[in-house]
């Protein structure tokens, strides 16, 4: 597609602008190509659990990872977010350097220890800020029917900032595959869970809950 080439270097100039201003172009850009999708490919969405989330001010996400449609969908489904990442992202020609504008929780992978200290301190420098934090706890994209053990890093940041965690789980695998270029028609559904308490828990207790929530909203979406 042809956007980057026109919304990055859009979002890149805006950087002497307010982040509320680069974050709305972006928001932008991602709903062209969501709409394109929906379009050209008859990739829609629906969204369940929307009223588990209403009286949020900020809170820690944990996300199933099938797919990149999660990654640009949440920003339409969710309030104003940042997410983790990898740094090498940023070095994406436009898109990711407008990325980079947008207050991106950007790890390099290979240093664990760094990477966590840097996901406990800007994760809660943002949520402070009522920024929401995005992490997909797996690390990867998982093909449909997949689990991978859940990292406990978005666990972490939540017993450390005392902001609650709202379990995601969805089957965006189906309608737009990893490592694909194809996409096929049908709708992906995005189920929000109940809202973790976190306050006086310990990261490996939340990080539990929200695995097996997930796990199990999985196994309830692949029998329908």
């Amino acid at each position: 597609m042809l956007t980057p080439f026109i919304f990055g270097p859009v979002v890149i100039t805006c950087i002497i602008f307010p982040f509320s201003v680069r974050y709305a172009i972006a928001n932008f850009w991602v709903g062209s190509i969501l709409w394109v999708a929906k379009v050209c490919c008859g990739v829609r969405y629906k969204v369940e659990g929307l009223e588990n989330i209403k009286d949020l001010t900020a809170a820690v996400v944990l996300c199933k990872h099938q797919s990149a449609w999660e990654t640009l969908a949440l920003r339409q489904i969710l309030p104003t977010q940042t997410a983790l990442l990898k740094r090498s992202l940023l070095w994406l020609p436009l898109w990711g350097w407008a990325l980079a504008t947008l207050k991106p929780i950007a790890i390099d992978r290979t240093q664990q220890r760094a990477a966590l200290r840097m996901l406990l301190d800007k994760g809660t420098q943002y949520l402070n800020e009522g920024i929401w934090v995005v992490v997909f706890p797996e690390g990867t994209r998982t093909a449909p029917g997949e689990v991978k053990k859940f990292n406990a890093g978005g666990a972490m940041l939540a017993e450390k900032s005392g902001y609650p965690v709202v379990p995601i789980a969805l089957n965006s695998g189906q309608c737009w595959p990893r490592y694909s270029f194809l996409k096929y028609p049908g709708t992906i559904t995005v189920k929000i869970g109940p809202v973790i308490a976190t306050e006086g828990r310990k990261a490996n207790d939340i990080n539990t809950e929200a695995a097996d929530w997930i796990k199990n909203a999985m196994a309830a979406m692949e029998q329908t």
